[in-house]
């Protein structure tokens, strides 16, 4: 025999179970329209292909000369005389390979103190 109360939440539960899913109260629908008119205003601008051109030029210029100012950076640098027990003093120090103690000598002329110096921070 079930009690009056046992009843009672068998019905509770088969109103919940309509099928039907709860709706939510909407708080956020202004904010998805807001969206869709800000992504519309940016879908309808256009790029013009001259300022394109331009835009490309000037990025083409800047790594031509970023380019050119590195070939000289290494000409200067292979100008640089360097020891060989410098290079290899840094290379059994800090064990490293050649070309990077080669590298670090030269960026400070020659120095060995502050070429180690460099590496170690």
């Amino acid at each position: 025999m079930a009690a009056e109360g046992d009843v009672d939440l068998d019905l509770e539960a088969e109103e919940n179970c309509t099928g039907k899913p709860v709706e939510k109260p909407r708080k956020h629908d202004s904010g998805a329209a807001d969206l869709e008119r800000v992504t519309d205003y940016a879908e309808e601008k256009e790029i013009s292909s001259s300022d394109l051109e331009t835009a490309m030029s000037v990025i083409g210029d800047r790594r031509s000369r970023e380019q050119k100012a590195k070939q000289e950076r290494e000409k200067e640098l292979a100008k640089v005389t360097i020891k060989k027990e410098d290079v290899e003093l840094i290379m059994s120090e800090m064990e490293i390979s050649r070309s990077v103690a080669e590298r670090s000598l030269r960026e400070h002329m020659g120095n060995v103190v502050e070429a180690l110096v460099a590496l170690t921070n």
